[in-house]
């Protein structure tokens, strides 16, 4: 086979405490490509959507992830990638990781998959670097693994799924752009040690929420008492949102990411309707464009289609 189509999903990190050590797949949005096998060495990238990306492997975030995964398969190799991004640059979902970790899960179906999934996050954290100057895997990791996960470590890498409870997600994209390397330098360099302890036990109280299926632990645990106090100020509306949300009957959310987007996650669809209605009436009063997603958790990860 030459050549395949993708579907990358968006992508939850943090998950409100877990900061770049938690993340989670969505089933919608998704990034959808198309990449083939060269006859000769080198990256072709094409994007056939409006975003006006740069097409230059180097500069690329699929394309930085792609050189570094034939780093190890050969030089000799050759693929031709188009993009059609269907996740907002910008948009706090995961976009740049959809097309780094997108590309080399399809170009190693198309190698005859000599790479392990923890391979290609490795190599798709190239392309993570190169958008915001640090290699994270909490969007990377959730996007090829599927489902829930918690990376304990980065340098050795050490990535752990967790089985995801049945949740539905409502998502707000609000139209303005909050980049990531700009959040992250926003964030306080030091954490009073009563505020790291407060934190640490919600991200254990959240992962064992997980595993158990105790939604009234997950609820519990989402609180974020160290970056969420700093990024929420970029974000219009964030605390009605979360205040109104949770009201509605929401086991609780934040900040997708660096943002812009806000998540909540409840037990019912019709909560997550609910809740998706709050959204669009405060930012349709703060006069703000916006987008909204109802969805849910994908378990699958980047899913191969053959072209």
């Amino acid at each position: 086979m030459k050549t395949v189509t993708i579907h990358a999903p968006a992508t939850i990190a943090n998950l409100v405490c877990g900061f770049d050590v938690l993340g989670m797949a969505l089933n919608d949005p998704q990034d959808i490509m198309t990449i083939s096998l060269r006859d000769e060495p080198g990256l072709v990238i094409e994007h056939s959507d409006g975003y006006q990306l740069p097409t230059e492997p180097e500069k690329n975030v699929a394309g930085a992830a792609l050189l570094s995964m034939l780093e190890e398969a050969g030089q000799g190799i050759g693929f031709h990638l188009i993009i059609d991004k269907q996740i907002k640059p910008g948009s706090g979902l995961g976009s740049s990781a959809a097309s780094s970790a997108g590309a080399v899960v399809g170009a190693n179906y198309l190698l005859e998959r000599p790479f392990s999934n923890e391979d290609l996050v490795r190599f798709a954290m190239a392309g993570e670097k190169l958008a915001s100057g640090v290699k994270h895997a909490d969007n990377i990791a959730p996007c090829i693994y599927g489902g829930v996960t918690l990376i304990r470590s980065i340098f050795p890498l050490d990535i752990v799924s967790l089985n995801a409870p049945d949740l539905y997600v409502t998502v707000v994209h609000p139209q303005i752009e909050v980049k990531t390397s700009d959040a992250r330098q926003i964030l306080r360099k030091d954490v009073k040690l009563k505020d790291a302890i407060r934190q640490w036990g919600n991200i254990a109280g959240l992962v064992a929420g997980i595993m158990k299926v105790d939604y009234d632990l997950i609820g519990r645990s989402l609180e974020d008492v160290i970056i969420e106090p700093v990024r929420s100020i970029l974000i219009p509306g964030f605390d009605a949102v979360k205040k109104l949300s949770k009201e509605c009957g929401a086991l609780g959310g934040g900040i997708s990411g660096s943002g812009p987007s806000i998540f909540m996650l409840s037990r019912e669809q019709k909560v997550a309707r609910q809740v998706e209605i709050v959204m669009k009436d405060i930012y349709t009063q703060a006069g703000i464009d916006f987008k909204t997603y109802v969805t849910t958790i994908n378990s699958g990860g980047v899913r191969v289609v053959g072209a």
